[in-house]
């Protein structure tokens, strides 16, 4: 089966470099119009510059495609509100959107200044939700959307020093599961890839050895899978080294310990409420 993506276009944020770089050629090859959006700023979000962006359009142009670029951060809205205008203004319409765009701020939480907590938060959550909202009721009028977040392992089973980037990528999660309900109607697609590749974000983080094997295109692949027609609502899949699986929350079957439960029931009776035996996905998963 060949996916194309042709007379579509798509956004994607943080994509002057890394993943952001390798989902924008990789949707471009296949037919789609890109703006590629990066502020252009180091790793913590200080800083800015449009040469990012500008290099990937330049590549995305070489190879035949179409794209522009877009130097606006994500955190504020009126950048988000130029963003997708642009889009708009160029190409007439949004089929799909990539939150990608991230910084890290790492400290144990200990040594965490509650400003690079909320600045993580700000980039990576309401970053995200600021650009859904912007073309929310575009993909409705449309009757088409593919949005795709971008959680991480360290907000799924948590990474040392990571306190706001683990909460703000699980806080992603909870941001999908809600969509997926929402959007199904107008025929919205929300989804989440939790990556591990060897970019700038993760050189001190991922051993030397091991990056060789991890390159962003194989996550690639599975995050233009999500912004196909074919793609499913409210999955995550986890992409690393070629290698692919899906997270997903789980429930078991519980016990029951009546109204009158006590501290002493839960104690007496722990090993079973945590029992996984027969445990199920939970959510309105829908894989077509």
């Amino acid at each position: 089966m060949s996916i194309g993506f042709e007379g579509k276009v798509a956004i994607v944020t943080g994509a002057g470099g890394g993943l952001g770089r390798c989902h924008a050629l990789e949707l471009a090859k296949r037919g789609a119009r890109i703006v590629v959006n990066d502020l252009g700023g180091a790793m913590d979000g200080t800083g800015g510059s449009s040469a990012a962006a500008a290099a990937v359009v330049d590549e995305i142009k070489a190879a035949g495609g179409d794209a522009c670029a877009n130097g606006g951060s994500v955190s504020d809205p009126k950048g988000v509100k130029g963003l997708v205008e642009q889009a708009m203004d160029t190409y007439g319409r949004v089929d799909i959107l990539i939150n990608n765009a991230g910084i890290l701020r790492d400290k144990s939480f200990a040594k965490m200044e509650m400003d690079d907590f909320q600045l993580v938060l700000d980039v990576h959550l309401t970053g995200a939700a600021l650009c859904t909202k912007a073309v929310w009721q575009i993909m409705r009028d449309q009757g088409y959307g593919r949005i795709v977040m971008t959680t991480s392992p360290s907000g799924l089973y948590g990474n040392f020093g990571q306190t706001n980037y683990g909460a703000a990528k699980l806080a992603l999660v909870g941001f999908m599961n809600t969509l997926k309900i929402e959007g199904a109607k107008n025929n919205i697609h929300t989804n989440a890839i939790a990556p591990v590749a060897a970019t700038r974000m993760t050189v001190d983080l991922i051993p030397e050895d091991a990056q060789k094997s991890l390159g962003p295109e194989l996550v690639s692949s599975a995050v233009v899978y999500l912004c196909s027609e074919q793609a499913p609502n409210g999955v995550i899949i986890q992409a690393a080294g070629g290698k692919y699986s899906v997270a997903c929350m789980m429930e078991n079957q519980g016990v029951d310990l009546g109204a009158n439960a006590t501290v002493e029931d839960i104690a007496d009776n722990f090993a079973a409420i945590v029992d996984l035996t027969g445990a199920q996905p939970r959510g309105m998963l829908q894989l077509g």
